[in-house]
Formats: C-alpha cells, sequence, structure tokens
C-alpha cells in the first residue's frame, strides 16, 4: 500500500505477537477464528483479556483507550463499578430460574417511561429483536412483504439480510435498487418479500409504495443508518416515512438496536417521530445480552400464546433484567449521557479541525454519543451510494497507526463509528486528538491508489 503503511503494520505485527499465536490456533477449530465474522481483520483479529472504564488491554498486554466500546455497547463504559457490585449480588442468588423473573415488569416499566412505547417483550440479542418485529408486523397486518433499506444492517434474520453492503455491479438502479442477498442460504422467495429503497430518498420509497404498499406489513429502518459509517436522515425524512406508513397502514419499525444508547430517550424522541415498533439492544443492559421489542399497545396484544410465537429459554433471566435496571436508573442517566454526549461533540469537532487544517479527504460526521471519519472527497454521506465513494485503504492507514499509539478509534471497519461513555475523561478524548493529529500527514499523504468500499 506505502512504505508508512508497511512499517506500521510491521510494528503492529510486533506488537501483537501473541494475538497473531492465538489466531494460529483459533482457526483449526474455528472458521478465521472468530465467532462474529465482523470481527475478523487483516491480517489477524486482535484477541483481549480485559476492560476497565475506558480501556482495554489486549492478550499481549497493550494498552488502548477504548472507542469501540463492544460496537457501542458499553455507553456504560467497560465493568462499570456500579454494574460490578449489582452482579455480584445477583449472581450469588441465580442467573437463570427458568420460570419469569419477579423484576421484570420493573424494567418493562422502566422503557415504556424512557422510550415513550406501550408494552415490551424481551429477548436477547438485537437480531432476535428485530426478527421478532418483523413477525410482529407480519401477524399484525396479515402481509407478507418488508421494505427496507440499502446498507442498513438488521441481525441475521434472512428477511433483513437483503441488500446490506451489496456491490455497485450487483445493486442496481441507485433509486430502486435490486434485491441482493446478503449471504448464501439465503431462500429466492424470502429474498423477494423484501423491497429495497435507497436511504433519505422519499420520492422512491413513496414509488415503490405505490406498486407494492397494500402487500407491505413493516417499513423497517436505523433512524441513524451506522453500517454506512454513519447517516443522519435529511430533514423531514423520517416524518415522510411515518407519513407514508400511516397511509398505506404498514407498520413503521425503527431499529434501534444502537441508537438507543445514542441518546437518552432513544432516536425516536431525538428526531420527534413515533414508530409503531421499535427494537433496542446493545447499551441498555451494561454490556449483558439483552434485546427488546416495544410499541403500540395494539400490535404487541397480538402476540398471543399458540398463535404468534415470542419465545427464548434466555429472555429475561434475572442477570440481564437486573443488569437493564441498574444501568438505565444508575448510570446512564440523563445528566451522564448529557455529558457524554458533550465529550463527543468535542471529538467530533477536534476531528475536523484536524482534518482542515492538513487538507485530508475527509468528512466528519456525528450525533449524540457517536460519529465517525468518513474518508472521503464527497461532501457528504447521505445513502449507501454515497459511502461507497470512502476510501478503504486510507482507513486501514488510519486504524492501525491509531491502534498502534494506543487508541482504539472506532469499532473495525469504515462503516462503523466511535461511541464515547459515561466512563470516559476529557483526557481520553484530547489523547485520542493528539494521535491523530500526530498521524495526520501520514494519512494524507498515501500515495496509492484506493479501493473503495464494495472491496471490503
Amino acid at each position: 500500500m506505502s512504505s508508512v503503511y508497511d512499517a506500521e503494520m510491521k510494528k503492529f505485527m510486533e506488537r501483537t505477537k501473541r494475538s497473531e499465536q492465538i489466531y494460529k490456533e483459533s482457526v483449526k477449530v474455528t472458521p478465521f477464528g472468530v465467532h462474529s465474522n465482523y470481527r475478523f481483520f487483516e491480517p489477524y483479529p486482535l484477541y483481549f483479556t480485559r476492560g476497565k472504564g475506558s480501556r482495554l488491554w489486549d492478550a499481549d498486554g497493550n494498552e488502548y483507550i477504548d472507542f469501540n466500546l463492544a460496537f457501542g455497547v458499553l455507553v456504560a463504559g467497560h465493568s462499570h463499578p456500579i454494574l460490578v457490585e449489582a452482579m455480584k449480588e445477583r449472581i450469588e442468588n441465580g442467573t437463570i430460574l427458568g420460570f419469569e423473573f419477579e423484576d421484570s415488569h420493573k424494567l418493562a416499566r422502566i422503557i415504556c417511561e424512557r422510550f415513550r412505547v406501550d408494552m415490551v417483550k424481551f429477548s436477547s440479542t438485537g437480531g432476535e429483536a428485530t426478527s421478532y418485529a418483523i413477525r410482529f408486523a407480519r401477524a399484525y397486518t396479515g402481509r407478507k412483504k418488508i421494505l427496507k433499506f440499502e446498507g442498513c444492517y438488521h441481525g441475521f434474520g434472512d428477511s433483513l439480510l437483503v441488500s446490506v453492503k451489496p456491490s455497485k455491479a450487483k445493486a442496481g438502479h441507485h433509486r430502486f435498487p435490486n434485491q441482493v442477498p446478503a449471504s448464501q442460504g439465503i431462500l429466492e422467495e424470502v429474498v423477494k418479500n423484501t423491497l429495497v429503497a435507497p436511504f433519505n430518498d422519499l420520492e422512491a420509497v413513496e414509488t415503490i409504495m405505490k406498486t407494492h404498499g397494500n402487500e407491505v406489513a413493516g417499513i423497517i429502518l436505523e433512524p441513524i443508518p451506522m453500517n454506512m459509517g454513519f447517516v443522519l436522515p435529511d430533514p423531514g425524512f423520517l416524518k415522510g416515512l411515518r407519513d407514508i406508513a400511516s397511509e398505506y397502514n404498514s407498520v413503521l419499525i425503527f431499529d434501534e438496536v444502537k441508537t438507543c444508547g445514542k441518546f437518552y430517550g432513544g432516536a425516536a424522541e431525538y428526531f420527534k417521530v413515533e414508530p409503531d415498533l421499535v427494537t433496542m439492544g446493545k447499551a441498555i443492559a451494561g454490556g449483558y445480552p439483552l434485546s427488546l421489542v416495544a410499541g403500540k399497545k395494539e400490535i404487541m396484544n397480538c402476540v398471543v400464546p399458540g398463535v404468534v410465537s415470542h419465545a427464548g429459554t434466555f429472555n429475561s433471566n434475572p442477570l440481564c433484567i437486573t443488569a437493564g435496571i441498574v444501568t438505565l436508573t444508575r448510570i446512564l442517566t440523563k445528566d451522564a449521557i448529557a455529558e457524554a454526549i458533550r465529550l463527543s461533540e468535542m471529538l467530533a469537532k477536534g476531528y475536523q479541525d484536524i482534518i482542515n487544517d492538513t487538507k485530508i479527504p475527509a468528512i466528519v460526521q456525528w450525533a449524540g454519543t457517536s460519529g465517525t471519519v468518513h474518508f472521503t472527497k464527497a461532501k457528504k454521506i447521505k445513502d449507501w451510494r454515497s459511502f461507497l465513494t470512502s476510501e478503504v485503504a486510507r482507513w486501514m492507514l488510519y486504524l492501525i497507526i491509531m491502534l498502534n499509539r494506543g487508541v482504539v478509534p472506532m469499532a473495525p471497519g469504515p462503516d462503523e463509528q466511535w461511541t464515547v461513555s459515561v466512563q470516559h475523561t476529557k483526557e481520553d478524548i484530547k489523547k485520542h486528538l493528539e494521535v491523530f493529529k500526530e498521524i495526520a500527514e501520514h494519512v494524507r499523504r498515501l500515495d496509492k491508489e484506493m479501493p473503495m468500499v464494495e472491496a471490503i
């Protein structure tokens, strides 16, 4: 790629010899050595041993300031002392009981009041929550089709693994994209029932709905897509989707698995648009596997035993419910989230100032506790097609140099973002920006033609 990249990669491999050894052992028993494909990157994934506050330590003992935070899970930070103490007591009294836990209704009420929803069903992972939301929408409407947006990721469900990261060659027309399966093993008839629209294009959505609207059970989207970097909705876009969904009596579903931790009341409150159903996960339990589907009573009441299935042995287990109650009432408070947002703004403005000073071809997009640097000559990233202008090689150089200097700048991948936790400090932000300022000239001068995102 470049002499700087080669030197930094050599340094990276010298610092992470234990990760390389673990990888060589892992691939003998696990494909690519990881249990989520998104954790793999060249030349090998990093393996970590512990986290505390805003810090991570890898298997070689290297310390990092962590702005990945488990892909946005840890807005509470690593091992928050309040949560650690509560979990010790909970573990002593059982982690799963086989029956409904007595405190489940307490967390459900907290969710209803904070996020302004009527009813809640708990599960464990974000992928489960979005799959259930689709099922509930289909049961409520009696329709088959789902409308999603190109570039949006909603977990492992077959209905939603369509046009997640399509190559430009397969994607088709930018206004009316092809339905591109994101994995082998997905049935063609499933893909046909998943319509795809470009994000931030209300006119295209209206055209698609004029043809298929009476067949569409639900419209699902991330209010801020976070698997094509960090894409903010244009003014009026979410409100327009609300109106379209209401016109066709389709269920509007906000996938807030990520955004529920970016703002105190979630993206629905931030943008002042009310969905019919909302999914949440990641941040709400401080690092424990808890997710949910919530929404309007008339839809949620369709989930009747023996009629509409919702099940899971680990659903609403005492460990995760207790973690959720403690996290939402004692850690991710309104004041704590507000301070994390102030630090995120400080990081975003600092990045933009350095980019402006050094003339790096990049832009910063952010809101709440998260944001990203898009290495691109474009003035704005507003959808998947504009995200494809991002420069992977420049991003990879940036990542490796930052890691070598003890900062995990954001989740690995040019399609990811940073997260600021309630345990980060101004000193953490200053260190992050000092390192970026130190390496900015190397990133700007990358001297090889760079592949586009579709190559990743």
